[in-house]
């Protein structure tokens, strides 16, 4: 993952013998790569996931009117004081995350989500960037493309549909939003970074989308576990995967207490957090 501003290290020390609490927040279930690769590091953790089906999608949406829904989502997580945020929405990163880290730290450190656009550069050979559409020829992509693609081959593939597709776990939806992805991206293409937090859903389809059959396999590249990680490394908390599985689930619907959204448990991440307890 990029290092954003404010990323330099631990502001503060997590009591190894305590809880560790992480927010996540996003207009929908596009934070469930990230949650899951947070209960994966730290199966003692307990997650707050902060959505906003009220004002979902975020996309469309003005930088000024996404960035005011994201604040109201990120006090509606902070209210429940957790050790740190995560930001899981590429497009809430790239408009609000300044505004969220005036509201939020330092008391809570605040990591944002970018496409890991650098390590797929650096395995070499033809990349593509799937996004969706708004982010493709962008100039926030296009910045990141040029700081850290080198001379390494891009190619910017717009995704129209497809994470509305996985939002709603619409499965004829998304094969076809993947179908024309797929038909968009040049038949050398090495690796793929999944610009989007929804794409990581269906990453194994994408991948059987594009791999070609006479080809090497498809490096994929996503965001989860470095922002997992590097959300643990801003509290000064070591990863624990054997650690017992003991971590509470919070999460709010524009900020009121609910469920996870249906659609979350057509997917493994979703599943994964139908175990966890629910805080009370």
């Amino acid at each position: 993952m990029r290092s954003l501003p404010h990323d330099q290290g631990p502001r503060r020390r997590i009591d190894y013998g305590g809880r560790v609490k992480i927010a996540l927040m996003d207009s929908g279930i596009g934070l469930l790569a990230a949650t899951a690769a947070v209960r994966r590091l730290r199966p003692d953790a307990d997650l707050i996931l902060s959505l906003d089906p009220d004002g979902m999608p975020w996309g469309p949406r003005t930088p000024e009117d996404l960035t005011a829904r994201a604040l109201a989502v990120a006090e509606a997580a902070a209210a429940h004081r957790p050790d740190a945020l995560i930001v899981g929405c590429n497009t809430a990163t790239v408009h609000a995350l300044p505004a969220l880290r005036a509201l939020l730290e330092p008391e809570v450190p605040v990591v944002g989500t970018v496409p890991a656009i650098k390590p797929a550069a650096a395995g070499g050979g033809p990349v593509a960037i799937w996004a969706t559409p708004a982010t493709t020829g962008s100039a926030y992509q296009r910045n990141l493309i040029k700081e850290f693609a080198g001379d390494t081959e891009v190619t910017e593939v717009p995704c129209p549909g497809l994470a509305d597709a996985v939002e709603h776990a619409d499965e004829a939806a998304i094969d076809a939003a993947v179908a024309a992805a797929a038909a968009l991206t040049p038949d050398d293409v090495t690796t793929v970074v999944l610009g989007c937090t929804h794409y990581e859903l269906v990453a194994e389809r994408i991948r059987a989308a594009v791999q070609r059959p006479d080809g090497p396999r498809l490096v994929l590249h996503g965001s989860a576990g470095a922002v997992a990680a590097q959300a643990l490394r801003r509290i000064g908390a070591r990863p624990d995967p054997g650690a017992p599985a003991a971590g509470t689930l919070t999460v709010l619907l524009s900020g009121r207490e609910g469920t996870l959204p249906a659609p979350a448990l057509a997917y493994d991440e979703g599943r994964l957090l139908r175990s966890v307890t629910s805080a009370r």
